[in-house]
């Protein structure tokens, strides 16, 4: 799907869900746009697609975004953020 030169790169089941995604897409200065139906958000429902939100980006950065998304981290990328006693 696109509008206007943004693309979907992928969906979440909810907001917060799509939030977490956004969050990290933007992390990596990657602008992005949400996309879902309002009665999905009123009533907080994922039936046929109510609920669904669509996380957009530029075309130009669809395939970094697709790269950043598919990447896990473990406890051993995570190193850094542990603290001594």
């Amino acid at each position: 799907m696109e509008e206007g030169g943004w693309v979907v790169v992928c969906s979440a089941s909810g907001m917060t869900n799509a939030h977490i995604i956004v969050g990290r897409l933007e992390t990596e200065e990657i602008p992005t746009r949400l996309k879902y139906e309002t009665a999905g958000t009123i009533y907080a429902i994922t039936i046929d697609g109510l609920g669904e939100v669509k996380i957009m980006v530029p075309e130009e950065c669809l395939e970094r975004a697709r790269i950043i998304l598919s990447q896990t981290y473990d406890e051993e990328d995570l190193e850094w953020e542990r603290t001594e006693d």
